[in-house]
C-alpha cells in the first residue's frame, strides 16, 4: 500500500510530526499538497495546525471525499492545547461530521507556541488574546502558563504522542 503524509505548518510543529510520521511508516511526504498529489495513494494522512479553532489544511481531504472514496483517511490536528477529551472531543464534532468520524483516522498531537514564528494576521489574533489575558483579575493557572508562553517558547512535541496514529495507519486501528 502506498501512503504519503501531507501537511501545512506555519510554525514548524506540524512539519515535525509530519516527518516523524514519514520516519515511522517509510512513506512520501508533502507540504502544501493538491488533491492531484495525492489521488494515487491507498492511505493518505493529512496534518494541520489549528487555527481560530479549524484545522489548517484539513478540507483537503473532508471537501474530497468523493475522490478519496475507497482510502484510508486519518488527519491530525496541531495545536497547544491540552489533550483532553474535554478539548479534543468537541473541536472533531466541528471539523467532521459523525459519518466522517467513524470513517477517518482523527488524532490531536500536541505542539507548541512560539510567539516569535507568528507573522501578520496571526501574530495580530494571538496579540489581542495576550491582551484579554493580561487584563484577567484572576487567572488560572492555564492561563498564566498561555501568558508565560509569549515570552518563552513552549514545544510539546513528542514522539510518543503518535503512537495511536502509526497504529492505526499500520493496522487500520480504531478512531
Amino acid at each position: 500500500m502506498k501512503t504519503i503524509v501531507v501537511y501545512k505548518s506555519k510554525t514548524g510543529y506540524t512539519k515535525k510530526y509530519a516527518e516523524w510520521i514519514t520516519e515511522e511508516l517509510g512513506c512520501d511526504i508533502k507540504e502544501n499538497a493538491a488533491l492531484s498529489d495525492i489521488l494515487n495513494y491507498d492511505t493518505i494522512i493529512c496534518g494541520g495546525g489549528i487555527y481560530a479553532g479549524s484545522m489548517n489544511g484539513g478540507k483537503l481531504i473532508t471537501k474530497n471525499l468523493g475522490k478519496l472514496s475507497g482510502k484510508k483517511l486519518i488527519l491530525f490536528a496541531v495545536g497547544a492545547m491540552l489533550d483532553e477529551e474535554k478539548d479534543t472531543v468537541p473541536f472533531w464534532n466541528k471539523q467532521l461530521t459523525p459519518e466522517q468520524q467513524k470513517s477517518i483516522g482523527h488524532f490531536f498531537l500536541r505542539g507548541g507556541f512560539d510567539f516569535s514564528q507568528l507573522k501578520g494576521a496571526d501574530r495580530l489574533m494571538m496579540s489581542m488574546i495576550k491582551k484579554h489575558l493580561e487584563k484577567i483579575k484572576e487567572p488560572t493557572d492555564e492561563d498564566k502558563g498561555f501568558l508565560a508562553a509569549f515570552s518563552e517558547p513552549v514545544d510539546f512535541t513528542d514522539k510518543k504522542n503518535l503512537a495511536g496514529l502509526i497504529e492505526y495507519a499500520k493496522n487500520g486501528g480504531t478512531v
